[in-house]
């Protein structure tokens, strides 16, 4: 029996990957995943079998990874960030468990650093206290469901961390959460957009609610809402935890 394990890379930069997702890769003889993500660790994996695919082909790509275990071979599904975190782990461990119990490879999850925590750490403390995180893409999730979230979280008084913020085809949907956001928070409230976290093209800005949407956003940004506590210091967006200084 084979082995199968889903491997959170961390959000670009190899500086960000674990130690153990490294050491899994090396050892796998087939790696699977995303174009995109298969690019960025390109270097590790000249000696292996490369199975890409394009983005909408998730379910295929994990069942293939999923037969190439089932069959002997010891297999690395990668996903950008955290694997468990809007990546590959729920729908690797969901086509196992369609296999009969004693058909099924060895399986393991290997975590990563994941964008919200990398675009945290780029903007200075900004998820010291509750936090919540909410994908704007509706590919897979009603809109009117997100928007319910986004409502709930905002009454809350959460920090709110966005994911798949805006595309080329949702424009609006930042801007109908940035309503939602202003009915419970200061228009004040500081706001920070990090693109391409850990990569090359990373950059970053601290905004404000009012004004956050007149900033470059797009499909590798992660955006942080601030709580009513949120302030902005030196350039840092911090949260305070509550600490008596």
């Amino acid at each position: 029996m084979g082995k199968i394990s889903v491997v959170g890379i961390g959000p670009g930069s190899l500086e960000d990957m674990t130690p153990k997702a490294l050491e899994t890769i090396q050892k796998a003889d087939i790696v699977v995943g995303y174009n995109t993500y298969i690019k960025l660790i390109e270097d590790l994996i000249k000696d292996k079998q490369v199975i890409g695919t394009a983005m909408m082909q998730e379910i295929d790509r994990c069942q293939i990874a999923v037969d190439h275990a089932a069959a002997g071979k010891t297999v690395a599904v990668v996903s950008s960030g955290d694997a468990g975190i809007y990546g590959m782990a729920g729908l690797v461990l969901e086509l196992l468990l369609k296999l009969p119990k004693e058909q099924r490879p060895e399986v393991k999850i290997i975590p990563g650093i994941s964008a919200v925590n990398a675009s945290a750490a780029i903007l200075g403390a900004p998820l010291m206290h509750d936090f919540v995180v909410i994908s704007l893409s509706d590919l897979l999730t009603p809109w009117d469901l997100i928007k319910k979230r986004a409502d709930l979280a905002a009454q809350g008084d959460f920090v709110i961390a966005l994911y798949n913020p805006k595309s080329k085809k949702r424009v609006q949907n930042i801007e109908e959460i940035r309503e939602i956001m202003l009915k419970y928070k200061s228009p004040q409230t500081p706001v920070g957009i990090v693109n391409s976290a850990s990569r090359l093209e990373e950059n970053a800005v601290i905004s404000t609610l009012e004004n956050f949407t007149k900033e470059e956003i797009n499909m590798f940004s992660l955006v942080v809402i601030g709580n009513s506590n949120t302030y902005v210091a030196d350039n840092f967006m911090i949260t305070p935890r509550g600490y008596h200084l």
